[in-house]
């Protein structure tokens, strides 16, 4: 085996052992989002750094050395081991009538290792051309993330101050294996994957009474469960008339599908509820339960797009995506669960001035921008924003052109509908997301001695 693949494959198989316990612990998005106290939480952009700043154009998006996680079918299309990692930086700004508090969180963003099993140097040097393709991932990211800290003050009939605080954190992540195989331009994917995670929600119900008490009720749920997803992809190749017959112009129209149906959901729980007097002194239990197992259910999702590119030069294309989240629902959760359907619609493009200048590094540099606009399941929020950002590329002797990608997401979460009178949160968050694309061309690379 080639030493690069050795290296590869230590990388894979335990940098994810190594961190696994870090997704699952730390405080990951927001040191305080409320709206993450539904559903699941603050659901993670799945996409990597280059496609995130295109406007998040997952659909029809494949690259010979860069990974699509979302279209499993893009993996049909690599033409190198790409080993990526990502890591973000968020900036919340949160405010509602009265308040207004800003935010700063950041951490790992993913982990992939992708590659293609026949080596397009073996074909080049035998000079046979095999329409076969097959295209295999492993990946391991955030999922969603719960952290938020709310309080909610009301007085009763006899004048008691009741103070109400809701605590929770925690999240979910998922380990990928994905597998595409690719017949000339028509590639069709398949996803599988495993959802794990630990959520603690805790509210604290206080009275001003004589003497005061409060009732503290704690609740920790861990969830795993199994997901998949199938796409495909489809390649039109444009020709031109030369003395010699038609032949590709380097344009192309790539069209692409993707989805799953629901998928269901496993937890266990513990419930502990007691209270406790000013002094933060337990009086007595209330309840204290283990081991609750019960049953929920991811919703199933589609999605198209349509990407028209010219080779090194520039990509143009849209992307729709739709999430029937009324059908979600988690036994082991019971805040939040009534969410609405949502779609998500972009559109975004990039550009390479000269990727073969030998004058200016400026020129080789992908440029990228796009948008997006679509409707949250949480509520009646929309979520939408513009992204911008560019990829460098790292081009060292005799090696594939490897990249360092960042992106720039700039977007508002809130509710359109509302009056300005209505007291509702709205969030404003620039996200800037860095990721490293490592590409080496010799995996299975057979070599020839004479």
């Amino acid at each position: 085996m080639h030493r690069h693949t050795t290296i590869y494959l230590l990388l894979i198989f335990l940098i994810p052992i190594a961190l696994c316990a870090q997704f699952g612990q730390q405080e990951r998005v927001k040191d305080n989002s409320p709206y993450s106290r539904l559903g699941l939480g603050d659901l993670f952009n799945q996409n990597f750094a280059s496609i995130r700043s295109m406007g998040r154009l997952s659909a029809a998006y494949n690259d010979p050395l860069q990974t699509n996680l979302i279209n499993p079918a893009s993996l049909g299309f690599l033409q190198a081991a790409s080993f990526e990692i990502g890591m973000f930086a968020e900036y919340s700004n949160l405010e509602d009538a009265s308040n207004n508090v800003d935010v700063w969180s950041g951490n790992l963003g993913y982990l992939s290792l992708g590659f293609n099993t026949k080596n397009r140097l073996n074909q080049i040097l035998d000079k046979k051309v095999n329409p076969w393709s097959w295209g295999m991932n492993f990946s391991l990211s955030p999922f969603s993330d719960v952290n938020y800290g709310v309080q909610l003050n009301s007085t009763a009939d006899d004048g008691t101050l009741v103070v109400n605080r809701f605590n929770g954190s925690g999240g979910t992540n998922r380990f990928m294996w994905g597998n595409a195989f690719r017949y000339k331009q028509l590639s069709v994917g398949l996803n599988l994957g495993y959802i794990f995670g630990k959520i603690e929600n805790e509210r604290v119900l206080t009275l001003s009474t004589s003497p005061a008490y409060g009732v503290v009720t704690e609740k920790a749920t861990s969830l795993n469960g199994f997901s998949w997803n199938i796409g495909t992809q489809y390649n039109v190749i444009f020709k031109k008339n030369t003395a010699e017959g038609k032949v590709p112009n380097g344009k192309r129209l790539t069209l692409g599908a993707y989805g799953n149906s629901a998928t269901g959901l496993n937890t266990n729980s513990s419930l502990l509820e007691y209270r406790r007097n000013n002094t933060f002194i337990n009086l007595d239990t209330i309840t204290n339960q283990v081991d609750i197992r019960q049953k929920g259910r991811l919703p199933a999702q589609f999605g198209i797009g349509a990407m028209f590119s010219e080779a090194n030069k520039w990509k143009l294309g849209a992307n729709l995506v739709t999430t029937q989240w009324r059908n979600y629902f988690n036994d082991g959760l019971a805040d939040g669960q009534d969410l609405n359907n949502t779609w998500e619609f972009s559109l975004g493009g990039e550009i390479t001035p000269d990727y073969k200048s030998y004058n200016s590094y400026a020129k080789k540099i992908r440029y990228r921008a796009g948008a997006f606009f679509g409707k949250d399941p949480r509520l009646n929020l929309s979520n939408y924003g513009v992204t911008f950002g560019f990829g460098l590329p790292i081009i060292l002797p005799r090696q594939t052109t490897s990249f360092m990608n960042f992106s720039f997401e700039l977007g508002r979460l809130e509710d359109l509908s509302a009056d300005a009178s209505s007291n509702q949160i709205k969030e404003t968050y620039v996200n800037l997301t860095a990721g490293f694309s490592l590409n080496d061309n010799t995996w299975f690379y057979k070599r020839k001695f004479n």
